[in-house]
């Protein structure tokens, strides 16, 4: 799978608190429709800081909760209690506040390992169809949920839903993650970014080059939530 044929869309916050409520309205409206239209509602989580406090705004959302399912994009391969697993920031952040039934959070099992988590994770993807929502992050290299340069991500059509991660730039070396292509198979699709040290990726992805973010797509244009500041030209 390539990049989509829709460009991405570029839409500029005046500071991280605008974005993180333009990224809570967001997931608002796509849990409504897909409610509303489908009966369910499928969205993707992302770990890092602009996430985990979009994540404890989301607690108020007037939404029937127990009709949404929760996926994540990756995980670190650290004992299931570790803090700095997404899935237990994501929790202490929102899941845990919310009455969405535990038998509908899907955390990655990456305690088995890169390997067998991800063999696993991609049995618990098996039948899902396309995600109403995913959001993502940018790191300062260009890399979403654990798909980094140099490493494989899992572009083409056939790639296995999820990924085993070995020698990450970044601690912890081992993760799973979701792929490309499964990470694109989705109805719409959020990147938040902020702050100065994403401006090089930011500037990267702008120019075309190749980066793991920017092989993502979806079902409509992606959407790239970033702080105003960053898309002016570099100081």
């Amino acid at each position: 799978m390539t990049a989509s044929s829709h460009p991405p869309r570029w839409l500029g916050f005046a500071d991280a608190a605008a974005l993180q409520t333009a990224a809570v309205a967001a997931i608002a409206d796509a849990a409504e429709a897909a409610l509303r239209l489908r009966g369910r509602f499928d969205i993707v989580l992302a770990g890092g800081t602009t996430p985990k406090a979009i994540y404890a705004a989301c607690r108020g959302l007037a939404t029937d909760w127990s009709r949404w399912h929760c996926y994540f994009g990756d995980e670190r391969c650290l004992p299931i209690d570790d803090p700095e697993r997404n899935s237990v920031m994501a929790r202490a952040a929102w899941l845990d506040h919310v009455p969405i039934p535990a038998a509908q959070i899907y955390a990655i099992p990456a305690e088995l390992g890169a390997t067998s988590g991800a063999v696993a994770y991609a049995r618990t993807l098996s039948g899902v169809g396309s995600f109403d929502f995913v959001l993502l992050g940018l790191g300062e290299d260009g890399h979403t949920a654990s798909l980094f340069p140099g490493h494989a991500w899992g572009e083409t059509a056939d790639a296995a839903d999820a990924l085993p991660v070995f020698n990450a730039p970044k601690p912890p070396p081992e993760r799973v993650s979701m792929s490309a292509a499964r990470l694109s198979r989705a109805r719409r699709v959020v990147f938040a970014v902020t702050g100065e040290s994403k401006r090089t990726a930011v500037n990267a992805w702008r120019a075309g080059e190749a980066l793991p973010a920017s092989a993502i797509s979806a079902d409509n244009a992606i959407e790239i939530f970033c702080e105003q500041g960053l898309l002016a030209p570099s100081p």
